[in-house]
């Protein structure tokens, strides 16, 4: 489902192609820059997967994010308690990048979020929600991608 989700916002404006992105927690918006173009929406932290260390931290025990930036990764979460699925509560988990990218499919499942992001940042990748996307152009037209229906 991700991947299918990805590619429609890849194949729309441009997901996993921009040369760069910026996370303002204070906002609560990531923004990707392109050269004709940015694209800008709305976005959680699910979490952070530290490849050499082996680990996924949740982002509702990052204490680095700011309490607007966790809400996602809070209502999995509650999913969680609420479901006895104890793994899914635990603040940090060793994880392998298949761990993590599991761990992402099940939060990105459980809130039937509408896009997806996995942020490089440094040692860690930053694994995010986002929802309707604005598009604006070099030119300052704007345009709004939006997924409604998903399976």
């Amino acid at each position: 489902m991700i991947e299918r989700v990805g590619r429609a916002h890849s194949d729309e404006w441009g997901l996993g192609r921009a040369d760069t992105w910026n996370l303002d927690q204070t906002t609560g918006l990531i923004r990707w820059s392109f050269p004709d173009k940015t694209a800008e929406a709305r976005a959680q932290v699910l979490g952070t997967h530290n490849p050499s260390a082996g680990t996924w931290l949740w982002g509702w025990a990052n204490e680095g994010l700011l309490p607007n930036m966790r809400q996602d990764a809070e209502r999995v979460r509650a999913w969680a308690e609420a479901n006895g699925h104890e793994s899914l509560t635990r603040t940090k988990l060793d994880a392998t990048d298949d761990t993590a990218a599991t761990l992402a499919a099940i939060a990105f499942r459980v809130l039937e979020a509408t896009g997806f992001y996995r942020a490089p940042a440094g040692a860690a990748n930053v694994f995010l929600t986002f929802g309707q996307v604005t598009i604006t152009t070099s030119d300052g037209n704007s345009s709004v991608f939006t997924i409604t229906a998903r399976t």
